[in-house]
């Protein structure tokens, strides 16, 4: 029997030693999340080995650090209204809800059918499904019937930043996400600092699955 808490003690603590978790609210949600929930039975074993792993709809679940990376870059705060834009296994959703706290609120929206009902079924498992709101559909249009939001994370490279995000996003607010480019991909950090003005700054390489636009 695998000691998944001992597991996940053991990952939190390394990414902590070199560098990617600097905020306790981040190593508090990593530590209560229970991420062998969030990956298929088959790679259960190897749910905190910081890589990537493949979930239903031809998809992946991120490594632990890239989860860090989402979570420390997007400054979450009690209270935040956030939206995750390919909400994957649905375990980011778990670890957003665990820092914005009950009076945040967390949408997600994935547009893979079978993606979409496996984050269903480990967000029933583990509680959340009832503190966070997960819809089939349409990312690239983001939630404009629950906007504005403080925060938004696309989880999956974009070919552009959607001026639908952009409008969704509240002023002050900041929106993260992969977007390819003609070398690869590169995770964008965008913050609204005027009606349509945004700084924006490149984080990190990364290499996601594509994002569905349609």
């Amino acid at each position: 029997m695998m000691d998944f808490e001992q597991q996940r003690r053991r990952i939190v603590e390394l990414l902590e030693r070199e560098g990617y978790i600097t905020n306790e609210d981040v190593k508090r949600a990593m530590l209560k999340v229970p991420r062998e929930e969030f990956v298929v039975e088959e790679y259960r074993d190897l749910a905190y080995s910081n890589t990537p792993l493949p979930i239903p709809g031809g998809v992946t679940i991120s490594a632990e650090h890239m989860h860090a990376i989402y979570l420390s870059n997007l400054e979450l705060k009690p209270g935040d209204k956030v939206l995750e834009i390919g909400a994957g296994s649905g375990i980011l959703l778990a670890y957003m809800k665990e820092i914005v706290g009950e009076k945040g609120e967390v949408y997600g929206v994935e547009i893979i059918p079978e993606t979409y009902e496996f984050a269903k079924r480990n967000l029933m498992k583990t509680g959340y499904l009832n503190k966070v709101k997960l819809f089939l559909g349409n990312g690239c249009r983001g939630l404009p019937e629950f906007a504005p939001f403080d925060k938004i994370a696309c989880s999956a490279a974009a070919s552009k930043i959607h001026e639908e995000w952009k409008r969704q996003l509240k002023l002050g607010g900041i929106l993260l996400t992969p977007l390819k480019t003609k070398y690869g991909q590169e995770l964008i950090r965008l913050k609204k600092v005027g009606e349509d003005e945004y700084e924006q700054e490149m984080i990190c390489p990364v290499i996601f699955v594509d994002l569905v636009e349609t």
